[in-house]
């Protein structure tokens, strides 16, 4: 079966839904999808926390990874959600467990994320 459009936005928006349902079972119960806002889009979920600040979170269910891209798309929604950091998450084909999916970010990104300490070079192309 061919993947269409459609299909692609339903696949992305349940990987949306596990992994929001998952981190809020295990994170923060204030945890969610966000609602979409169009050219300023903020992420994919509301409610992601470091160190009191804000984090963006893209999230991806692609079989064609775009890492570079996906963390250009997560820094500017981080900017515009006056967030400290941008990170993404991409499924793992193959595996259903939401909490065993992919997260990427940058070096400063984790380091921000380990330290609360936010990175001056963070939104860095």
């Amino acid at each position: 079966m061919t993947r269409t459009r459609a299909s692609a936005k339903a696949a992305g928006a349940r990987f949306e839904r596990q992994v929001a349902d998952w981190l809020a079972a295990h994170v923060s119960e204030f945890i969610d999808r966000r609602a979409k806002t169009g050219a300023k889009d903020r992420g994919d979920l509301t409610g992601v926390r470091a160190h009191g600040k804000r984090v963006a979170v893209e999230i991806k269910n692609t079989s064609r990874p775009n890492l570079a891209g996906w963390i250009a798309e997560a820094h500017t929604e981080a900017g515009n959600d006056d967030a400290a950091v941008g990170l993404i998450v991409h499924k793992r084909h193959g595996v259903g467990d939401p909490s065993r999916q992919w997260v990427t970010m940058t070096l400063s990104d984790l380091a921000f994320l380990l330290t609360g300490d936010e990175q001056e070079d963070r939104y860095e192309p």
